[in-house]
């Protein structure tokens, strides 16, 4: 069954995206535009504008473009706060219908990008994959550091006015495909941890689902395809537990899966298994 719950962001205006690269390399605004007015009649929430490495006033002159074919809002997409300061104030939220952009991605070692608030207001896509400590950076390697970090940032954007119920908190999602150190376990078991904490009732979350079957043969053995149902199958697991956005492809029937579909199967036999054997198990859903 479809998830009429869930918020898609599209994905497709990014340049590490080949095809999209393509257009940004030659100037395509027609190509880049069509990519946002698909996304749009697709039934994507938000439209996501993603220039990669470029200017500030590149990524200013995109967000224009993209609305002046769209009414959806935008996500502005960027770790760098010059750019996402040029990209929020060319975005028009009148043409938005007054709705806000989300602004992806804030994570502990880019504190000061909530000071752009003062420029636009804006719904906060947190990372909780990275943090601080004692100046050092480090990644996240469990749940309960995930959980931790996803609190701290959703306290941080409290203090500049955002409050829990308009924070978003991305978990992270790596390759199922080649999963052999758990990330998936530390996925789940965060999203758990996030989604029981009353501090943190009422926030969102949401993860590039796209990464999640990267790596993997578009078809089984049998010839039914293995990324969609991979990523419904996670999406089923994680949706009752607050996943209620993705950045993910309007192209894909996202829904709701049995739980005998071999998807699933596969899924939470990943979820009692470690190490390499995770990895062989996907390869067996495939191969099947």
């Amino acid at each position: 069954m479809p998830i009429p719950q869930l918020t898609i962001i599209g994905e497709s205006i990014n340049d590490s995206v080949p095809s999209t690269h393509k257009f940004f390399e030659a100037n395509d605004l027609a190509g880049l535009k069509e990519l946002a007015v698909s996304q749009d009649t697709g039934g994507a929430g938000y439209i996501d504008v993603n220039v990669g490495p470029r200017p500030g006033a590149f990524l200013a002159e995109m967000v224009r473009h993209v609305q002046s074919v769209t009414t959806k809002p935008l996500s502005i997409d960027t770790p760098d706060p010059v750019m996402a300061e040029a990209g929020l104030k060319a975005y028009d939220r009148n043409r938005a219908g007054g709705r806000i952009p989300v602004l992806n991605s804030i994570s502990p070692l880019r504190m000061e990008m909530f000071q752009l608030t003062k420029i636009m207001p804006f719904i906060p896509i947190l990372l909780a994959t990275e943090r601080q400590e004692n100046g050092v950076s480090k990644a996240c390697h469990t749940a309960a550091e995930v959980h931790q970090t996803a609190r701290e940032l959703v306290a941080e954007a409290g203090k500049h006015g955002i409050p829990v119920s308009q924070c978003i908190i991305d978990p992270g999602i790596s390759p199922i495909g080649a999963d052999s150190e758990g990330r998936f376990h530390c996925l789940m078991g965060a999203i758990k941890l996030i989604h029981a904490d009353p501090a943190l009732k009422g926030v969102h979350m949401s993860v590039g689902l796209s990464n999640f079957s990267v790596m993997l043969p578009p078809k089984r053995a049998d010839g039914s395809p293995t990324k969609g149902p991979l990523e419904s199958a996670f999406l089923t697991l994680a949706v009752p537990l607050g996943m209620d956005h993705v950045i993910g492809s309007v192209k894909r029937k996202y829904e709701i899966l049995a739980p005998d579909h071999p998807a699933m199967m596969c899924l939470n036999d990943c979820l009692k298994l470690e190490g390499f054997d995770v990895i062989m198990r996907v390869q067996e859903y495939y191969a099947e």
